[in-house]
């Protein structure tokens, strides 16, 4: 069975590794251009682009796939990559995070199969994991499903729940539903080729959508309860960075514990000593700080934060 895989960072390489030790044929990839990261700003090849070339696979990286696009570059480069696709023989296109836009012309080639991080039609779109966490969903999952023009309308085929934990961050997340969907990826297409896949519309009740993550959601609020804060930390956890304003500075706040607060003002720093940790009072309860970073240093636990960045007395913002 010959596939066809577009995705771009590490969520679609677990998938793509899964697909090539399972034995299928991959004779394309599809991912996003190389972008500038790092210190450097030095253009890096995604997760996908890297497995792929060190197994010898073609990979293709066009700015667009739509044809009718009014950029003259990204019209010229999708309608290459159209006739890439027409002279490639495949059965199905296995798409995870890949970031741009299938349009009609390449969804009527053949089958596309998608891997969405989320049980569908929950938080359909584009951070299906770090809204869940937020939103204090209690499991998500990952649902394989055909591909439609619609933003992850389409029917599904498998579905798998995945338990969010207390402790859960976006990237301990990731990593679960990582391997959960490179596992569910090559048991979907071992039932589509025999013909052993239903199709199942997904219902009309309990869309919501996962808009994609701003810099500026990562501003925390400490006049909202423990809890929500909390959950923003472990939602924003790696990227971008949940961080609260303290003395002039940004902190970024990497773990907490909700715990019972006092009458102070939200924001308040009640506690910053070896004993007792860092606790700061919020609209409902106080947050026990327990991974911190000031601008230019790394990631600490309190204690070894508060050495260097004293903070009784303080007020966070």
């Amino acid at each position: 069975m010959k596939v066809i895989f577009a995705g771009t960072p590490e969520f679609a390489a677990v998938a793509l590794q899964s697909l090539h030790e399972a034995g299928f044929e991959i004779p394309l990839v599809l991912t996003q251009p190389d972008r500038p990261a790092g210190r450097g700003m030095q253009l890096q090849p995604s997760a996908v682009k890297q497995y792929a070339l060190s197994k010898g696979i073609e990979v293709l990286q066009p700015l667009s796939l739509r044809v009718d696009s009014k950029d003259p570059q990204r019209a010229e480069e999708a309608r290459a990559a159209h006739q890439r696709l027409l002279s490639t023989p495949y059965d199905v296109m296995v798409v995870a995070a890949y970031g741009l836009i299938l349009p009609r012309s390449t969804l009527d080639i053949k089958p596309c199969l998608n891997i969405h991080g989320s049980l569908l039609p929950r938080w359909r779109g584009a951070a299906p994991i770090h809204r869940a966490i937020e939103a204090g969903d209690k499991e998500t999952g990952i649902t394989i499903m055909e591909m439609e023009e619609g933003l992850d309308t389409g029917p599904m085929l498998l579905i798998e729940k995945v338990a969010i934990e207390d402790s859960d961050t976006t990237g301990s997340l990731h990593d679960k539903l990582a391997a959960l969907g490179g596992r569910m990826i090559v048991e979907a297409l071992n039932k589509y080729r025999h013909n052993q896949l239903e199709a199942v519309v997904q219902p009309e009740q309990g869309v919501t959508y996962a808009a994609k993550i701003s810099k500026e959601e990562a501003a925390l609020d400490f006049s909202q309860p423990a809890l929500e804060i909390d959950r923003k930390i472990r939602a924003f956890n790696p990227f971008p960075g949940a961080h609260g304003t303290v003395n002039g500075f940004h902190v970024k706040l990497w773990g907490a514990q909700v715990v019972e607060g006092g009458n102070a003002p939200a924001g308040t720093v009640l506690s910053a000593d070896a004993q007792h940790g860092i606790v700061v009072a919020c609209g409902a309860g106080a947050l026990r700080l327990t991974q911190l970073q000031k601008p230019g240093g790394k990631r600490l636990p309190a204690a070894e934060f508060i050495k260097g960045f004293p903070l009784e007395g303080q007020r966070f913002s």
